[in-house]
């Protein structure tokens, strides 16, 4: 049996699915039924500093995008950091970790960027016994108008700036949540890095407006008639933070620096994929408030499963293992060429292929009689549409052409060096390459 076991910066658990900062981690009882359910860990929902508490809305705090079969693919939130007092969630997070030694719990924080309220935080924190913690420099809504947050994690002088702060004055390892909500996700991790911090974790949500109630003209979720940005996140963000999650990994200044995957993980195959991008772990929020704490059962499982599978004894047997599979568009192998196959037994004739090809692609799906579809190879660049269109999976495939023969479309052949991209006169990134 594969051994789940996952240390992420000295941080130890019985596998690498944490909950992620956000309302299933708000209280004791919340995160005992997650320990329960087999949880690995939790970050708990984010603290602020000591005084009066934060007020939350008392309307809507959701929004969601469904697909056609109601499925949630994505939800947007305007809720803000926890709305209990300080020494309540303090004493209940010392009751936690004190009942769960073998669990991790790692406290997310938020305060004022001012080195004084880092300074009165960090003390009150570690005296829980809790094993690090992560600095919420992410949240886009309510809390970054006030100067924290995105506010903080859109600047990467701030971000090194408290980074700094908080690993002088605390023995806990410092995570640094960063956002989405800016043009390179390495800059920020950059600055982390230079602050000190031991890991990063990402993505946080995404800013967005999820939908417009089109009588009181009113985004959603509506608040006494009107209604503001809010974060986003789940399946849908996934792509998003797949990508900034391989930036990361894959920068000279940030390679090494230890990630923990957040954006819609749902299964466990999710958890494998940013795990293989160069996550020593994953977070979870949206599928937990989706589906409950139970679907851990099944992360565990198919993880396990497929790591006996594949023959990895534990998680850092694959992590980062895809990582350097991502490259720049100018390095893609262009003497690399494939073609649509369409399985004549698989195919149920419903004409999606052929819809999709004709009206926005190549014509290269050719309606013959008796709604049989044939690829026209002549025509076929292997733009993968069919496949992404087609309700049968499996049905459409693609082939590879191999060295020596000869593509129909543009009539060259298929030379003897197939990997060596720099021989096709036509890559534009060879001169860029070159430079």
């Amino acid at each position: 049996m594969a051994n789940l076991a996952n240390d992420f910066v000295g941080i130890k658990s019985p596998n690498p699915f944490w909950l992620a900062s956000a309302p299933p981690t708000d209280k004791e009882y919340n995160v005992r039924r997650a320990f329960e359910a087999g949880w690995g860990g939790v970050v708990w929902k984010t603290l602020g500093a000591e005084g009066p508490p934060v007020v939350n809305v008392n309307g809507p705090r959701y929004g969601a995008i469904f697909g056609p079969d109601r499925r949630m693919i994505g939800m947007n939130n305007i809720e803000l950091i926890t709305d209990r007092p300080l020494q309540q969630n303090l004493r209940e997070i010392k009751a936690v970790k004190r009942d769960y030694p073998d669990r991790a719990v790692v406290v997310s924080l938020m305060v004022p960027c001012e080195e004084e309220a880092w300074k009165a935080i960090l003390p009150v924190v570690e005296e829980t016994g809790a094993d690090g913690v992560e600095l919420n420099f992410g949240c886009p809504h309510g809390m970054a108008e006030r100067g924290m947050g995105s506010a903080v994690g859109q600047v990467p002088e701030y971000i090194e700036m408290v980074t700094r702060w908080c690993k002088q004055n605390t023995r806990m390892p410092v995570i640094v949540k960063l956002t989405p909500n800016i043009t390179n996700i390495v800059y920020p991790a950059e600055a982390a890095r230079r602050g000190g911090a031991d890991a990063v974790s990402l993505i946080n949500t995404v800013n967005s407006i999820t939908s417009v109630d089109l009588d009181a003209m009113c985004p959603e979720p509506m608040i006494d008639g009107k209604g503001t940005h809010g974060g986003y996140c789940g399946p849908a963000v996934k792509p998003i933070a797949l990508n900034m999650v391989a930036e990361i990994a894959r920068n000279a200044e940030t390679a090494g620096l230890p990630i923990s995957g957040i954006g819609g993980v749902t299964t466990w195959r999710d958890a494998a994929e940013f795990m293989a991008l160069g996550a020593g772990n994953v977070q979870v929020c949206t599928a937990v408030m989706t589906y409950g704490f139970r679907i851990v059962t099944e992360m565990i499982a198919g993880l396990s499963a497929w790591m006996d599978e594949k023959g990895y004894s534990s998680t850092a047997d694959f992590v980062g293992k895809a990582v350097p599979n991502v490259t720049d568009w100018q390095f893609l192998n262009l003497n690399y060429i494939t073609k649509a196959v369409i399985d004549q037994e698989a195919c149920i004739k419903c004409g999606r292929c052929f819809a999709a090809c004709e009206d926005t692609s190549h014509q290269a799906i050719l309606m013959k009689e008796g709604r049989v579809f044939e690829v026209d190879e002549s025509e076929c660049v292997a733009c993968n549409l069919c496949i992404n269109t087609c309700p049968v999976e499996g049905c459409i495939t693609m082939r590879t052409l191999a060295p020596g023969e000869t593509d129909k479309r543009t009539g060259e052949t298929v030379p003897e060096e197939y990997g060596n991209w720099t021989t096709h006169p036509n890559n534009p990134g060879a001169s860029c390459a070159a430079e």
